[in-house]
């Protein structure tokens, strides 16, 4: 491949997707019995404080305050952290209530969406032999689709938050984790309320008494914080498009992972669609790797 920042973009996107569809999901899944509510409070919380840390750590504030000065920025990432909390609320309540493959659903949908918005607002290169591997997406996410029990409207909310999420990260030029930072920054005081009220009524896993919790509640934070990073800066050097292919192996990770270690049901409709979503993935990546 010719162009070596493509290709880091590429390390990148992958590290991060393998990263969440395999132990993000199998932690989330693990911490699930806290519930919904203060799952999404400590990640939100704790991934605040570890960014602040990093952004003193690495002498960041030059970047941070230049980022805050710029009014069309701060407003797009004040967008973008309501679009990433609901995008976590979703997830973590389709988690904890055994909706994964329901969720898993709208990170097949997302790189269809990525790789159309990618088109549509930053003009990226699309030929036919993409366009064929779109429509193969297509194919099997309807498949998929009609081979539900339910309707999956966690899966599709997953898909729309997310994928206009990396549109608006996109079109910003800011520093990975400054961006997260000040996304995080704006999500704090709605978790600080949140845990507010959580403590008051005694519905807090966060305790003295447990430790275990207490330990397992802060990892939410770097489990949060080190594959957004991951796949933030790969979108940010490869681009939508190729970002969004490279996201299959979340989804794929979490359906294997839920039939491997979860135990639930892997239908041969799903191992159909499973085969001809990575058919098309092969042929974009492919193309992509003769083209740069």
């Amino acid at each position: 491949m010719k162009n070596k920042n493509l290709k880091n973009g590429i390390y990148y996107a992958t590290i991060g997707s393998l990263w969440w569809g395999l132990l993000g999901t199998y932690f989330f899944q693990y911490i699930s019995y806290a519930g919904t509510v203060e799952v999404v409070v400590h990640r939100s919380l704790w991934t605040c404080i570890i960014l602040f840390l990093t952004t003193i750590y690495f002498k960041k504030w030059p970047h941070f305050k230049k980022i805050f000065l710029n009014k069309k920025n701060l407003f797009i990432l004040f967008i973008t952290s309501i679009l990433i909390l609901a995008n976590w609320t979703t997830w973590i309540y389709a988690v904890s209530t055994n909706r994964i493959i329901d969720a898993s659903y709208g990170y097949f949908i997302f790189p269809i969406l990525n790789v159309f918005l990618g088109f549509l607002f930053f003009k990226e290169a699309m030929n036919k032999k993409r366009m064929i591997s779109i429509i193969i997406v297509i194919l099997s996410s309807i498949f998929l689709l009609f081979n539900f029990e339910s309707f999956p409207w966690v899966g599709i909310f997953v898909a729309i938050f997310w994928s206009v999420y990396n549109l608006l990260r996109k079109k910003i030029d800011v520093d990975t984790d400054i961006g997260l930072f000040i996304e995080s920054l704006f999500a704090l005081p709605l978790a600080l309320v949140f845990l507010y009220f959580i403590f008051q009524n005694n519905f807090n896993n966060f305790s003295t008494n447990e430790p275990l919790s207490i330990f397992l509640l802060f990892l939410a934070g770097p489990m949060t914080v080190i594959p957004l990073f991951f796949y933030i800066k790969g979108l940010e050097k490869a681009g939508l498009g190729t970002s969004g292919m490279i996201f299959f192996i979340t989804p794929t990770s979490q359906f294997l992972l839920g039939y491997l270690y979860f135990n639930e049901p892997f239908s041969p409709e799903k191992l159909i669609s499973f085969i001809f979503i990575w058919i098309a993935v092969f042929i974009y990546m492919r193309d992509l790797y003769e083209n740069n």
